[in-house]
């Protein structure tokens, strides 16, 4: 362990605080860079977690179906090699409470409970310039100082509940898929479930076997494909664990981190019959990055080879779905370029006798009542159970929310006000010695692996500047001009831009539509923080 006490300014002319490091959150991002900054770096860190337990989504998603989209051997830490000899598991893909479990092990496995303070929100940060230091609010009242801020919100954490007319009145249990009860139980109920996004088909998959009868609101049909979740044999993840090492590597050059190899082939290069065969392959396979990125090089990117493979899950749904009417119902007609979905039979669910799909866009709700909601055709679906899976305000909506205030007191919204941007999606200009995981125009991946590539490269920062003795350290606003242009022109190549989502913020009414990702894939994204570091934190000013 390095101690940097003699450096940090206790000793050496800065301003005392009550913590060398504060982190917002103890999610996948939080946990690693407590264990950094304490464990490593040998720094006094407090982290806060508004939650009653660590996890940060895994701990408030319960909702039935809740489940990692990502295959389980490669959503975890890679830091730890012998974590990942010793946890196993036995399904593709991981259910909440597996991932809940695990990193509540982790915790508890480099000793970081005593350091972190739950049912804590931090409601407000602000940077006092003439200690050098934030200081730090909580909804308990309490102010603390700090010299760091390292905010570890989580890119789908602010829940977004529309506002629909009557949505107070109704009489049955109302509730968001982020804030799921403990004692919810929905079995033999009428459940009422708005929204088809990755949340919601999880749930819909997963509610349909349970309700009584359950009414899905959609507010726009989805391409989903099969997720090929089931059993993982013994010998299977034994192999996995001998060859962890190469999974790793792959993963750390890959584009979306998801640990398969992506394709360099384009859709039409080749014969019609072998893009069938290829797309027929995938969707066997399992797994909505696979299919978009596994199966063609540019499926995201050419329009033809996008409606291929849009028009081949198309013929899915017609052949899946029984009723004619309903399968035009659930079929999008245009691009497919949303974040991919996968599931366990999510078309086969609406076959069932107790699923009822409602089209909002050509019935739309009219109001919520309290027995249920009413559509514009008039009728009214009585409900016991209405469940918001409407998502969430991504990526910025946490730090807008909270009272974060930079240099000269600006808030954070203000600084925003043309849209989220940063520095390597980790740092924001007027923002000295605050570190964002998962902030804007950070990597559009699988989110642990590039989670750890943050953390270790923030870890890295805030070691330098303790060995400089750097009071602060912060971006350049041509650093951050150049960054987030960099960011617009990746997302410009690509067909995501062209289609309404929450990737661009789409999903929040009076929300302005902005890149909010790094789009060239985890590789080149690890690429660009090593150019940074080695050529001497490039775009950061050390004062």
């Amino acid at each position: 362990m390095n101690d940097f006490n003699e450096a940090s300014g206790r000793n050496g002319g800065r301003t005392d605080a009550d913590f060398d490091a504060i982190v917002i959150g103890a999610g996948f991002g939080g946990i690693y860079m407590l264990h950094k900054l304490r464990n490593e770096l040998g720094l006094r860190v407090r982290g806060f977690e508004k939650g009653g337990g660590v996890g940060g989504t895994w701990y408030f998603n319960r909702y039935p179906g809740a489940k990692s989209d990502t295959e389980g051997f490669v959503y975890r830490y890679s830091f730890d090699r012998d974590l990942l000899q010793e946890w196993d598991w036995t399904t593709r893909y991981l259910d909440q409470p597996d991932v809940e479990k695990y990193l509540n092990h982790v915790v508890d496995r480099f000793d970081l409970r005593r350091d972190i303070q739950l049912n804590t929100e931090v409601t407000g940060a602000v940077f006092d310039e003439a200690g050098n230091l934030w200081q730090v609010r909580t909804s308990r009242g309490e102010a603390f100082t700090s010299r760091y801020l390292v905010t570890a919100l989580g890119l789908l954490a602010k829940t977004n509940m529309p506002d629909i007319p009557g949505r107070d009145s109704f009489a049955g249990t109302l509730v968001h898929t982020n804030a799921w009860p403990h004692d919810l139980d929905i079995t033999g109920k009428r459940v009422g479930v708005i929204g088809t996004g990755s949340t919601g088909t999880q749930f819909i998959v997963a509610a349909a076997k349970m309700a009584g009868h359950l009414t899905v609101f959609q507010r726009s049909p989805q391409y989903c494909v099969p997720s090929g979740n089931g059993p993982v044999a013994a010998d299977e993840v034994a192999a996995v664990k001998r060859d962890f090492d190469a999974i790793w590597q792959q993963v750390r050059g890959s584009v979306v981190g998801f640990g398969f190899q992506e394709s360099g082939v384009a859709a039409m290069s080749v014969s019609e019959e072998e893009r069938q065969r290829v797309f027929q392959e995938n969707w066997d396979k399992g797994n909505g990055f696979r299919f978009m990125f596994g199966t063609f090089c540019d499926i995201a990117t050419d329009p033809e080879a996008n409606a291929a493979a849009a028009a081949f899950i198309r013929s899915k749904i017609r052949e899946i779905v029984h009723d004619p009417e309903t399968a035009r119902k659930l079929t999008p007609s245009g691009l497919y370029a949303k974040r991919p979905l996968c599931n366990e039979g999510y078309y086969e669910t609406f076959n069932r006798d107790n699923v009822t799909l409602v089209a909002l866009e050509e019935t739309p709700i009219e109001t919520i009542t309290p027995a249920g909601v009413r559509t514009a055709d008039g009728m009214e679906h009585a409900l016991d159970v209405l469940v918001f899976a409407t998502g969430f305000d991504a990526v910025d909506g946490n730090y807008r929310s909270m009272d974060l205030r930079g240099r000269g007191g600006r808030h954070i919204d203000e600084w925003w006000d043309a849209g989220p941007r940063s520095y390597l999606g980790l740092s924001a200009h007027g923002f000295p010695n605050m570190f964002m995981i998962l902030g804007p125009n950070g990597p559009f991946t699988n989110l642990p692996p590039s989670i750890e590539s943050q953390v270790e490269w923030i870890t890295d920062a805030i070691g330098h500047a303790e060995q400089s003795g750097a009071a602060t350290l912060e971006p350049s606003r041509e650093a951050e001009e150049g960054w987030t242009r960099t960011c617009e022109e990746i997302a410009a190549m690509t067909l995501f831009p062209k289609v309404d989502s929450w990737i661009f913020g789409a999903n929040i009414p009076g929300k302005k539509n902005k890149v909010m990702f790094y789009m060239a894939g985890i590789g080149a994204y690890r690429q660009q923080l090593d150019a940074v570091r080695t050529e001497g934190y490039r775009g950061f000013l050390f004062n």
